[in-house]
């Protein structure tokens, strides 16, 4: 008898929504609580503190609802086979319109734009709300109704032209066959991560954003004058223009080997009266950089995907396992999307470990910044940034060891001070 695929993961799905709803649930009662703590008091104002909270809990109450009806729209999707009924549907579709349904490329381009068209409907209510309710209410969104679906149909259309190529060529690897397919999957994926990585920041982010020369000024003189004693490559500082979409604030960092550039939010300039701590800020990314946490991150993913095509082709003629989901052809496509499917607990245990790595790593920079000098004005931004992102004072131990990949508030600025008492 076959193994019911399909059932186990259904299964797991439903236990990981009752899982992490308890998380939430203690994450809420976090929240709910009326003061701050201790190691914040007379840090944090009261009047942040209470938008803080009011803002962490509409967001809670928000992702209680998204949740519950991701888990039963997921879950009757696998269980009631709409997968399998879309693909033949999409296939009816391609030779309705005159188009060669035998071609699997053909027909399962025709799939992934009927998924996408479902995704963007299922998930415009959810953005609609948290955007212009939520985000509005508490003072952060700042984009029109015409600029939130104009980004929304660059994204589509963006996915368009990119998305295409990149699955026929997918597709034709994985049809040829061979006992290196793995590697050569893994290699595509790698070269394709190189080229995104050059192109978006130079011609798909400024579809979005404007990106603007830092002016002249103190400012822009203390971070090249850091960046050139750390012998970082900076050729660029770039101002963006978040403020067009929301008060958030944040900055960071891109680009390979020689050529790095830097990006400040326009907000985060506005925030931070004291140039000090925006260059504390920067002092932090630059410890990233220093400390190869990029390179390791980057390695380190390589490794997963080159370990997850190996699995994937190790299932991928199973008949089995596409019975199980409903199928009885065996797409490229559907094969990957199912081994997806099958390896969620994996992925949920690999997601842990990479936030332990994360923010260890987050703690290592913090570190970093102190030795340049930057542990007041350091602890003052961390401060600032919370405040001004409205970021939960109280959080859960359990909800954030598996949830956060940067280290709470009060855990950053505790490592900082002990390291000041023990340089004391």
């Amino acid at each position: 008898m076959a193994f019911p695929y399909m059932e186990a993961v259904v299964g797991f799905m439903i236990f990981m929504y009752f899982f992490e709803t308890y998380l939430d649930i203690r994450q809420y009662k976090a929240l709910k609580l009326p003061t701050l703590p201790k190691t914040l008091e007379g840090v944090i104002s009261q009047d942040k503190f209470l938008k803080s909270r009011a803002y962490s809990l509409d967001k809670r109450y928000f992702l209680f609802v998204q949740k519950f009806v991701k888990v039963v729209m997921d879950s009757t999707i696998l269980y009631f086979w709409v997968l399998p009924w879309f693909w033949k549907k999409s296939e009816h579709l391609m030779t309705f319109v005159g188009l060669n349904a035998e071609n699997e490329i053909l027909h399962t381009l025709g799939f992934l734009a009927g998924v996408m068209l479902w995704s963007q409907i299922t998930d415009l209510p959810f953005s609609l709300y948290l955007t212009f309710v939520i985000e509005a209410r508490h003072g952060f969104n700042k984009q029109t109704i015409w600029l939130f679906f104009r980004d929304m149909i660059k994204g589509m259309l963006i996915a368009i032209v990119i998305g295409p190529p990149i699955v026929a060529a997918v597709i034709v690897m994985v049809q040829k066959g061979s006992p290196y397919l793995a590697i050569y999957l893994w290699g595509f994926i790698l070269v394709l991560s190189l080229v995104m990585m050059t192109i978006y920041p130079v011609l798909i982010a400024p579809l979005f954003n404007k990106f603007t020369p830092l002016p002249e000024g103190t400012l822009r003189e203390k971070i090249e004058k850091l960046a050139a004693s750390l012998k970082f490559p900076l050729k660029k500082l770039f101002v963006v223009d978040g403020s067009t979409r929301s008060s958030h604030s944040n900055a960071y960092m891109y680009g390979f080997f020689k050529n790095k550039r830097i990006v400040l939010y326009d907000t985060l300039i506005q925030q931070y009266k004291n140039d000090d701590e925006v260059v504390a800020v920067i002092a932090h990314e630059l410890g990233h950089w220093k400390l190869n946490h990029t390179v390791y991150g980057f390695v380190l993913f390589q490794v997963l995907t080159l370990l997850q095509f190996g699995g994937y082709t190790l299932v991928r003629n199973s008949s089995d396992l596409f019975r199980s989901f409903g199928f009885d052809t065996q797409p490229v496509l559907i094969g990957l999307i199912i081994f997806q499917h099958t390896v969620i607990p994996i992925q949920h245990l690999v997601s842990f470990g990479l936030n332990l790595v994360s923010r260890s790593f987050e703690f290592q920079a913090d570190a970093f910044a102190k030795k340049l000098g930057y542990a007041a004005e350091l602890r003052d931004a961390l401060v600032k940034l919370q405040e001004e992102n409205l970021s939960a004072m109280n959080t859960d131990p359990w909800y954030s060891a598996y949830h956060y990949s940067h280290p709470p508030l009060v855990e950053r600025l505790a490592a900082i001070d002990k390291s000041d008492k023990k340089e004391k």
